[in-house]
Formats: structure tokens, C-alpha cells, sequence
């Protein structure tokens, strides 16, 4: 019989027909003629059944597969989140049906899901992202607006929400896009967390009845084209004349590292008109990576009837700018930020 390479699949193969070959000659024991016709046959049968070019080939196969699954995982994260909110949507609905509630979201019967989904949510964060929020006591008591940098996912700002009502029983209300309303299959919960296409008195009425509301300036605009952490808002006051007339401070909110987390790309001449002309258009992401994230919430801007809505919200840009100076190293890095789930003491260099 031919020696093999120590490493090769015809060693293996011997090496499994010497074994099976040893085993009998405990409980039989032949003779060496015999043990030499069985060794033959085994190692034929496993030839014949397992040749080498198709062993090869199959490693092969295998291997170009093992490429493409991180490629597939990279790409899937807004199919991931649209999926896992379907599924907490069709959860809602039984709970719903099962407690026979009835009205809008808003009843007392809704307490123990949001409850639930503000669990899983904070619990995400914090397993695969280290979440945590610096500065929670900036949050005064009563209404306020919420002014926060847009990434290419908002998962940060779900994070933040969660554990905001985890923590503190606090609802957190929501400015969102008219395009997530058009998304089906997920507007229990939409309505559940809060979201809601408000105009301007919408969201003023929500402030004079004390409650927080979120609002990201730059929208999806920022999301598609913020390079380095950029605001990208234009020329919107909006946000600035709500706070002046329901007469409520503005807490801005940054989050470390964001945009290493989950990125987009894409960014072109062509794509910054089709969205100019036609308002409407998302940039292909990728990512997912559990970088470490860090919330920060600066300090209130008070309100202050001798200023105007212009001049609120320079300030309040100028304010989330200082944060994200503050507190995110440019340009980002995603080595880097994996490193800081590591880092037990958070730096404001």
C-alpha cells in the first residue's frame, strides 16, 4: 500500500480504516491475510464513496460560501430590523386581541408591552453595543424638545427612548418621516412607540401637555449625506419656532460613534439631486458592528423669549456641533470603536 502525506485526505482515510481494521482484530481476531483483504476493502469503499477531486471540490465550495457570509450579513441589517419589527408588530396585535383593548395606544392596557418592548430594546443596546447615556440629568422634569444628530439608523435614538422609559417610566414622543408610515406591517408598533408625522402644531400641542419630543433637523437628508459627522439641516427653524411658542428648553443629544456602527454609501452628485428633486430616497447601508455607543445629552438650552426662532436654532446647532467635537474622534474608525467597548472610562478629548 502507497504511504500519504501526513496532512493529505489519504492519510485520514488510512487512518480510519487502520482503526476500524484494529477494532476487529480485538473482537475476531484474523489472520493477516484476512486483516490485509479488509483493510483493502474499506479503504476502497471510502474511496469510491468519498473520492479526493470531489473532497476538494467540495472544500472549495465551502470555502467561497464562508466568503459570502459576511458579505450577506453586512447588507442585511435593514432587512434584520424590518423583520424583528414585523414580528414584534404581529405580537402587539395578539396582545391586543388577547386583552381586548380598544381606542389608541395611549391606554394604560399598552403599560406592560411598552414595558416588554422597552426591555428589549435597552437590552439590544446594551449587549451589542455597550450602550449607555452620559448625562441623564440634563433632562429637566416637564416638556421639552429633544434635538439629535441623524444617522444612517436611528437605532441609538430607539435605545435611547427605551432606556429612557425603562429607567424612568419617561415617555419620549417622535417627529418621524411620512415614508415610515408607509411601511406595512409595523404601524402598531410605529404608533406604539410614539412616532408620528406632526406638523407644527402637533408637536406644540404635545409640548403644552408635558411631554418630551424628539426631533432629528436633519432627517434623511443627514442620514443619506453627512460626511464626518456633519449637520446637515439647511435652513430649518421649525423645530426653533415650536420650542418658542409652547415656551420649552431644548436638550441637544449626540451619540459616539454612530456612524460606525451602521454606514451608508452612495454619496454622489446624482443622488444628492435625485433627492433635491424628488425628497425621497435612502442610500444603501451596511454594517451592524458592535462598536461601542455612547449617548451624550448636553446641557438644556432655557427658554428665552428675546431671541428669535433663527437665532435658537444657530444655537442650538452650534450646541450639538460642540458635542460632537467633544466627544467623537474624526475621522471616525471602526477598529477603534470596537476598541472603546473596552475602554471602561469614556474620554471627552
Amino acid at each position: 500500500m502507497g504511504t500519504f502525506p501526513i496532512t493529505s485526505p489519504g492519510y485520514f482515510l488510512w487512518s480510519l480504516s487502520f482503526i476500524g481494521t484494529s477494532a476487529m482484530t480485538v473482537t475476531t481476531a484474523p489472520s493477516a491475510s484476512e486483516e490485509e483483504d479488509t483493510v483493502t476493502w474499506f479503504t476502497l469503499m471510502l474511496r469510491n464513496w468519498i473520492s479526493f477531486d470531489f473532497l476538494g471540490e467540495y472544500l472549495t465550495d465551502i470555502h467561497v460560501l464562508w466568503l459570502l457570509v459576511p458579505l450577506i450579513l453586512l447588507f442585511s441589517v435593514p432587512y434584520v430590523l424590518y423583520f424583528v419589527s414585523c414580528i414584534a408588530n404581529l405580537l402587539l396585535h395578539i396582545y391586543k386581541k388577547k386583552n381586548n383593548i380598544q381606542g389608541d395606544t395611549s391606554s394604560k392596557l399598552w403599560d406592560k408591552a411598552k414595558q416588554a418592548i422597552a426591555y428589549g430594546v435597552s437590552s439590544f443596546g446594551k449587549i451589542w453595543h455597550g450602550y449607555e447615556v452620559i448625562g441623564m440629568e440634563n433632562l429637566l422634569e416637564g416638556p421639552g424638545l429633544v434635538i439629535y444628530y441623524h444617522g444612517v439608523f436611528i437605532i441609538d435614538y430607539a435605545c435611547f427612548i427605551a432606556t429612557l422609559y425603562r429607567e424612568k417610566r419617561r415617555p419620549c414622543y417622535s417627529v418621524s418621516a411620512p415614508s415610515l408610515f408607509w411601511v406595512p406591517g409595523i404601524q402598531l408598533l410605529v404608533d406604539l412607540v410614539g412616532c408620528g408625522d406632526r406638523n407644527k402644531a402637533d408637536c406644540v400641542e404635545f409640548l403644552k401637555k408635558g411631554h418630551l419630543l424628539g426631533i432629528a433637523p436633519g432627517g434623511l437628508r443627514e442620514q443619506n449625506f453627512s460626511d464626518n459627522y456633519s449637520l446637515v439641516w439647511g435652513n430649518r427653524t421649525g423645530f426653533a419656532q415650536v420650542a418658542l411658542e409652547a415656551k420649552v428648553p431644548i436638550f441637544p443629544m449626540f451619540t459616539q460613534n454612530l456612524r460606525e456602527g451602521y454606514r451608508s454609501f452612495g454619496n454622489t452628485r446624482l443622488t444628492r439631486w435625485l433627492y433635491e428633486h424628488f425628497r425621497f430616497l435612502v442610500l444603501p447601508a451596511y454594517g451592524g458592528f458592535p462598536v461601542k455607543f455612547r449617548t451624550y445629552i448636553g446641557k438644556p438650552i432655557l427658554y428665552d423669549p428675546n431671541i428669535t426662532a433663527k437665532e435658537l436654532a444657530e444655537k442650538t446647532k452650534t450646541a450639538l456641533e460642540n458635542l460632537i467635537n467633544q466627544h467623537q474622534k474624526k475621522p471616525g474608525n471602526i477598529m477603534r470603536a470596537l476598541m472603546e467597548r473596552f475602554d471602561k472610562h469614556h474620554k471627552d478629548d
